[in-house]
């Protein structure tokens, strides 16, 4: 899926769309994004220096991992409820290609529970557990 069908599942418009692809496969969503450069999140973070930040690494994993939640057709707006043991491994700068690798764990009512892990040249740099409310839309 690529971002214009993204676009379709997920509320999300640029600049805060950050996943470039995912892929869904057997119970597991794969995104990737491919960090540019150029992005609103890298300016002042650090001059000289650019490095993601990490808030802006855990939105990536729950912006790829949410597809998991997508309903049977209907639309839907998943807020984001929770991170629970984030790590941060090794930075991610402009260049890098992060896939983001998302099961989800477990499911009570509209909330959705969710396991991810990001990747750069199969080295892990982010990993963590995220719930999400899915409210479906009127």
């Amino acid at each position: 899926m690529n971002r214009e069908e993204i676009k379709n599942i997920l509320p999300h418009r640029e600049p805060m769309l950050l996943v470039d692809k995912v892929e869904l496969v057997d119970d597991e969503a794969i995104g990737q994004y491919t960090v540019r450069g150029d992005e609103f999140f890298l300016q002042g973070h650090y001059p000289g220096n650019p490095i993601v930040p990490g808030v802006i690494l855990c939105e990536m994993m729950a912006q790829s991992s949410c597809l998991l939640v997508q309903s049977e057709g209907e639309k839907f707006t998943p807020y984001f409820t929770g991170l629970k043991n984030v790590k941060f491994k090794e930075k991610v700068i402009p260049g890098d290609t992060i896939t983001f690798k998302g099961k989800k764990t477990a499911q009570k009512g509209p909330f959705y529970f969710i396991s991810s892990n990001g990747y750069v040249n199969d080295k892990l740099c982010v990993t963590g557990e995220l719930s999400f409310a899915v409210m479906q839309e009127k």
